[in-house]
């Protein structure tokens, strides 16, 4: 798949002097744990009625994001992803993801029924 380029505005220009000027995304910074307000809630939509617990509300880089789901997969020993700025977990770990994240000094609420 071929990957566009993300200009502002401007398509084209007869002007050879013109200069795009390209939407780069910046990403935030990481707030440390304490800052952090996290939900944690278990879901089913669109996944054949196979249960995850979600993780939302990360403030930070990716890579960041990424090395936390990193850590509560291989913390809890099982499988999910990274998606969307949200951490994914296979199966029904609510509370214990909640344990873990209040000793990592996150802000972390249950959230959902």
């Amino acid at each position: 798949m071929k990957k566009k380029n993300k200009r502002e505005g401007i398509v084209y220009s007869t002007n050879p002097d013109y200069i795009y000027s390209y939407n780069n995304d910046v990403e935030d910074e990481t707030l440390p744990p304490n800052q952090q307000n996290l939900r944690v809630l278990l879901d089913k939509k669109s996944r054949k009625g196979k249960t995850v617990t979600l993780i939302t509300g990360f403030i930070g880089t990716s890579e960041d994001l990424r090395s936390l789901g990193k850590e509560l997969k291989n913390k809890f020993g099982v499988g999910g992803t990274v998606k969307n700025r949200e951490i994914l977990i296979q199966g029904d770990f609510r509370d214990k993801v909640i344990e873990l994240l209040h000793n990592l000094d996150y802000n972390v609420k249950k959230s959902g029924g």
